[in-house]
């Protein structure tokens, strides 16, 4: 059982090797979306574009789409329209009037999804549980 375990751990530390060798990205990245689209008023133009609410966090992931965990919470900025890269971060008081003059509950639009926060973590345990469950079954027909 001991080998078995000290193997699964050895397979996490040097997964990073491999994915990097076959190009697969892992690592941190900051993650914007888009959570309420603004109306298209000269109050939320900046310059020739106008603004809509996003919502930044930092995640651990694998391959963009299997968030482990998340390294820094979600907070709300404000993101152009037209380039979904950039984005302002502005004090908490701003976002709470914009967010109050919209009717807009600032709770919901910060908070993540359950795939987000929990599924990265449900899909490890279950590769992990597979490696552990087909060595044990392995170990178990060698010693018949």
């Amino acid at each position: 059982m001991n080998k078995l375990f000290f193997l699964g751990v050895f397979l996490l530390l040097a997964s990073t090797q491999a994915f990097a060798k076959v190009g697969i990205p892992i690592g941190s990245r900051e993650v914007l979306e888009k959570v309420h689209d603004l109306p298209d008023t000269d109050e939320y133009k900046n310059g020739s574009t106008y603004v809509d609410i996003g919502r930044l966090h930092k995640e651990f992931n694998v391959a963009y789409f299997l968030p482990l965990w998340i390294q820094e919470e979600p907070k709300l900025v404000l993101i152009e329209a037209n380039n979904k890269d950039a984005y302002y971060d502005i004090k908490k008081e701003d976002m709470d009037a914009i967010l109050k003059e919209n009717n807009l509950d600032g709770e919901k639009l910060n908070k993540l999804d359950f795939y987000t926060r929990y599924g990265g973590k449900l899909v490890a345990v279950a590769i992990i549980g597979v490696l552990v469950w087909s060595g044990l079954s392995r170990k178990g027909k060698n010693e018949d």
